[in-house]
């Protein structure tokens, strides 16, 4: 039975996420932006937390960390890498580490950029993969710490998953990351319906976020700076697709 999936509000744009196995009553709380939100979605379904995972140490991810393991007794799980600037880690984990929640098993994935440390965790029986500021609904966190070619590499191996995966990231930035993204292929038809449809649910108040890689793919200029349409919108034919890549990504920054 696949992870049940809960997204949870937090801040003024932020996103953490539960994780519940039935078969076992495990509850995974990814990202902790501040805890009494995940304390109450957790109450309001009488589930316990029994791990929180942590996708990389910036303070809109962390904040509300020590308090939800104080009140739950959580087990904190992130990446060694980062150890020296997370709160204490019960369990450090590496690349291609598994982590089981409850009756699933995930996979550490490196995707360093946004921060050197930063990792993600795929899930695969879920179809889910939790990816913090890496990949994001139609854009990819700022690169920050690592390099252009290092996040490129990051969104590559995220890119490969198989594509009914979900992608879990951390922030509602989906809507301005349209308006960019059709700056890019403004004559691209996925976009431009996509671009409405989150429109429309941002109107209502609805999230955008959790997002299914397929439509990653389609629409996100992040993802597609390999593709030749795209190389030919920005004029950038006979680039490298990391060229390409840093090329939109700082446009974005600049946008």
């Amino acid at each position: 039975m696949p992870l049940e999936l809960v997204t949870v509000p937090c801040l003024k744009d932020n996103y953490a996420f539960l994780a519940h196995d039935a078969a076992t009553g495990a509850t995974a709380v990814v990202d902790v932006p501040e805890a009494a939100p995940i304390l109450n979605a957790l109450a309001a379904r009488d589930w316990k937390a029994s791990h929180i995972l942590i996708t990389h140490h910036h303070d809109d991810h962390i904040a509300g960390l020590k308090a939800l393991a104080a009140a739950t007794g959580a087990r904190v799980i992130g990446a060694a890498a980062d150890a020296h600037r997370l709160p204490r880690l019960d369990e450090a984990l590496r690349d291609g580490d598994t982590i089981r929640i409850g009756m699933d098993e995930g996979k550490v994935i490196d995707v360093p950029g946004h921060t050197v440390g930063h990792v993600a965790y795929h899930f695969p029986a879920s179809r889910l993969v939790f990816t913090g500021d890496s990949l994001m609904a139609l854009g990819c966190g700022r690169v920050f710490e690592g390099t252009m070619p290092q996040m490129w590499q990051s969104l590559s191996k995220l890119a490969a998953l198989p594509p009914d995966t979900l992608v879990c990231s951390g922030h509602e930035y989906t809507q301005s990351n349209a308006r960019f993204a059709l700056t890019v292929e403004p004559e691209n038809p996925a976009l431009q319906a996509r671009a409405a449809a989150v429109a429309a649910a941002r109107a209502e108040g609805r999230p955008t976020v959790p997002s299914r890689l397929s439509d990653e793919l389609a629409t996100n200029p992040f993802l597609r700076a390999g593709r030749a349409e795209v190389k030919r919108a920005i004029a950038m034919e006979a680039a490298p697709d990391a060229e390409v890549f840093a090329a939109i990504r700082g446009a974005k920054d600049r946008f």
